[in-house]
């Protein structure tokens, strides 16, 4: 790409700034971060924002079978595929206001970009928010995109529930019918993309460290998500032996001893998290009879999730300390890697805002790792400060979301065609 054709330098920064401001007031919280769970109301709220804009720049919007919101902006010749950019809008319950919608504002200044310069294209451009990306309220995360690229089955979604034993469904059918009463037109079949892009905050230290405002991302570590539960007997706590107790929160607690033994040995980029733990009847005098956890597991070698879990299985298959165990697979998403081809444009239309750009791995899953099976996909990172997310204090500089916005745009540009 010719420096003179860099639709990037065009990009409004005080605007885009302005969207990601407007957007975070959707679901605040006090003093800050936001609360949008999947298809609660302030995430269908955030879905309605960002058909409004849209249209305001004379795109059609539109839904599918689960939710995922697209705004179009017509192409040259409207047989050609759509070029797609986005990411998601729902957060974790207490999170900060840029992951994940950061990537669909940076879209929509693209659009904004080619608007106000009157920029035509061949392929259509459509930017997407994807639904339950985050997974804090429907287990698993990525519904939309792992449905839309035929990773997962529509039955299989519609079927989880949350906390308060919400149906997925249910919850999905209140969406629908908002969308559709505010005029967004039905489409409810999947398409094979021209090609997506995802900006993200990277959620990690690295960027902030080596003082870069933007980063390539060559591809996403795998992630296997489980469920164990252990079964043991309630009984008073204190009357009961010692010796004569099946106590399943101890029997966890040996369990999760051993399961992070057969991890301990594996490299640095093995990330093995446990992020749910309950017991029950939880009542401060009794033997817990049940006792549940969940284990988040990452790593960028498939190889290296396959023998984890056949240990992983192992290891559950027997009891301990008399409680039986059960270990349930809620979620296995290959690691991918992202093609060369769309690494080198990319790198390319950084180099003219940020030279010597670093590339690394993504650690945390993103919609793209499911988009990746249909369409070249890849990624861009911006900083965030210390590498927090998925806290109220998650925080980027304004310049740096800029720079990437700006890359994003130019290679959208050239993508385009």
């Amino acid at each position: 790409m010719n420096d003179s054709r860099r639709l990037g330098d065009c990009l409004d920064g005080q605007r885009f700034w302005e969207d990601v401001q407007s957007l975070a007031s959707i679901g605040a919280l006090h003093p800050k971060g936001i609360r949008r769970l999947a298809l609660d109301a302030q995430d269908n709220q955030a879905r309605l924002w960002l058909a409004e804009q849209g249209r305001a720049l004379g795109c059609e919007a539109y839904y599918d079978d689960l939710g995922n919101v697209f705004i179009r902006r017509a192409g040259k010749d409207s047989s050609r595929a759509p070029f797609l950019i986005g990411s998601h809008l729902d957060s974790q319950p207490q999170a900060g206001i840029h992951d994940g919608a950061l990537g669909v504002v940076a879209g929509l200044a693209v659009l904004r970009t080619l608007h106000d310069q009157g920029i035509d294209h061949l392929h259509p451009l459509e930017v997407v928010a994807w639904t339950n990306e985050e997974g804090a309220r429907f287990v698993p995360g990525a519904s939309g995109s792992s449905w839309f690229a035929g990773q997962r089955d529509y039955h299989e979604i519609a079927s989880s529930l949350d906390d308060s034993s919400i149906r997925f469904s249910d919850a999905l059918a209140d969406c629908l019918d908002l969308l559709k009463e505010h005029g967004l037109t039905y489409r409810p079949k999947p398409f094979t993309p021209h090609a997506f892009l995802e900006l993200h905050i990277e959620q990690g230290p690295v960027l902030e460290t080596l003082g870069k405002p933007v980063g390539v991302v060559s591809g996403i570590q795998g992630v296997n998500w489980y469920e164990i539960e252990v079964k043991g007997q309630a009984n008073h706590a204190g009357t009961t032996p010692l010796q004569a107790r099946r106590d399943a929160f101890d029997s966890a607690h040996d369990l999760v001893s051993a399961l992070k033994a057969a991890v301990f040995d594996q490299d640095d980029d093995l990330r093995f998290t446990i992020g749910k733990f309950s017991v029950w009847p939880d009542s401060v005098n009794t033997i817990a009879q049940r006792a549940t956890f969940t284990i988040d597991l990452r790593h960028p070698s498939q190889t290296v999730l396959d023998a984890l879990d056949a240990r992983f299985h192992d290891l559950t298959k027997c009891q301990w300390g008399g409680c039986d165990v059960t270990l349930k697979v809620t979620s296995r998403v290959a690691p991918v890697a992202f093609p060369d081809s769309l690494l080198d444009v990319l790198h390319e239309c950084a180099r003219h805002y940020c030279p010597d750009t670093p590339e690394l791995v993504s650690g945390a899953f993103h919609d793209a790792i499911h988009l990746a099976h249909v369409c070249p996909t890849a990624m861009l990172f911006t900083p965030c400060r210390q590498g927090l997310s998925h806290h109220p204090d998650e925080h980027i500089e304004r310049e740096d979301a800029e720079v990437a916005a700006r890359v994003l745009t130019d290679a959208a540009t050239s993508l385009l065609g």
